[in-house]
């Protein structure tokens, strides 16, 4: 049974429909990393009445397109049309989710794509940086892996393992939104929020310092450092206060790290916060990458801007801009329909009731610095770190590590 919902979002001449399946890889189980991935990508490739080339063919057709996804905790498909053609497409949506043909020998494409797309991963220092950087911060936690999984355990994944997987699938939660009638859904207004707002606990206050760090060598000039911390989910009343420390640390040209590190001191190439949106304690994560020559002074200048914020409130001016980024980001992320359909269909999946967004603007201005600054020190007072690049470097990186945190 699908919950459905339309959004009356203006007169397009396209429409759009939006299916979030509540679980992706956080129900992968032990030595099966990476099977909702394949799970995923198969439903996308043959149903009822159609195999692969036949669906592929039936969307070209209509100039249509066919999108999945696969998140920690949900699973996301959508289709999208011109509004003429829009009927003729919608119903393929639930021969994908109830009645897709998994066949063998798409299994086995994926699969192969998969282990391609795992060993193509490794390449990237940046991604391994992250990786090692997840397992110190959530343990055995689902978050700590990877959406598509490991080489060892999609090895091992057969075409029996998805068979069962799709049986589980069945029986989990599945939302639709469109903004098109043929949806036959009911309007958000008559969605009731189920949950209520939570607070979350950081699990780094009894962890020593080494205990909070990881490490890659690699053989690059390239020194690439990430910090941060879990911290809470979109459910939670300590959500906005972080985007707005988010807004502060990285959005624009007038941001504390690009200031810092860009305008002040012209040493990064890359830099930024990843804090995304999930139904359980959300990454914050500051990261940068550097030459090897500035690294010992990135880490100093990272460990200073901590160290601030760890004792000293933003300034009122500071605040004010960080919000206004914050609201604009908002309103810039309401300009694309396909964004805001997936949204909130992954809101209503959390038991959020989704048009509380249009009050985020005057929630915003309530935040006051003070709560900021709590928020700062719950949080990343004993921060964990990620370090890829010369051992050397990294060597001398943890010294002062373990004695700034």
């Amino acid at each position: 049974m699908i919950k459905r919902f339309f959004l009356n979002h203006k007169k397009r001449n396209f429409s759009t429909a939006s299916i979030w399946i509540k679980g992706g890889s956080d129900l992968d189980s032990i030595n099966k990393k990476g099977i909702n991935k394949i799970l995923s990508s198969l439903l996308t490739r043959g149903c009822e009445g159609f195999d692969n080339f036949e669906l592929s063919e039936y969307i070209e057709s209509y100039g249509a397109e066919l999108n999945q996804e696969v998140f920690e905790d949900g699973i996301f498909i959508s289709i999208k049309s011109l509004n003429e053609h829009f009927s003729k497409l919608l119903p393929l949506l639930d021969l994908i989710i109830n009645n897709p043909t998994i066949s063998e020998i798409e299994f086995q494409k994926v699969k192969k794509s998969s282990i391609n797309l795992i060993k193509k991963d490794r390449e990237n220092p940046f991604n391994i940086c992250f990786e090692k950087w997840r397992k110190i911060v959530y343990s055995n936690h689902p978050y700590a892996f990877n959406t598509i999984g490991n080489l060892n355990d999609v090895a091992k994944i057969t075409y029996d393992d998805i068979l069962c997987e799709f049986k589980n699938f069945k029986k989990r939660e599945k939302y639709i939104i469109s903004n098109n009638l043929e949806v036959n859904g009911e309007t958000l207004d008559k969605f009731v929020q189920t949950i209520q707002e939570e607070k979350s606990n950081p699990r780094s206050y009894h962890l020593e310092p080494q205990y909070r760090f990881d490490y890659t060598n690699n053989d690059s000039n390239q020194t690439i450092i990430m910090i941060g911390n879990q911290t809470c989910s979109r459910r939670s009343i300590e959500y906005l206060p972080l985007k707005i420390l988010e807004s502060h640390l990285s959005y624009g040209m007038s941001s504390a790290l690009f200031k810092l590190f860009r305008e002040k001191n012209g040493i990064t190439y890359d830099l930024g916060v990843f804090n995304p949106v999930r139904s359980g304690n959300a990454p914050f994560l500051v990261y940068l990458s550097v030459s090897n020559k500035n690294a010992i002074l990135a880490f100093e200048l990272l460990s200073s801007l901590f160290k601030n914020l760890l004792f000293k409130k933003l300034t009122d001016s500071e605040i004010f801009l960080a919000k206004e980024k914050l609201k604009g980001s908002f309103l810039l992320g309401n300009q694309s329909l396909d964004e805001i359909l997936q949204r909130r269909i992954q809101l209503i999946s959390y038991g959020i009731q989704p048009i509380s967004e249009i009050n985020l603007i005057s929630k915003i201005d309530e935040i006051s610095s003070l709560e900021i600054f709590n928020l700062i020190n719950k949080y990343f007072s004993k921060p964990f770190l990620s370090i890829s690049g010369n051992k050397k470097i990294i060597l001398e990186i943890n010294t002062r590590w373990q004695k700034i945190f």
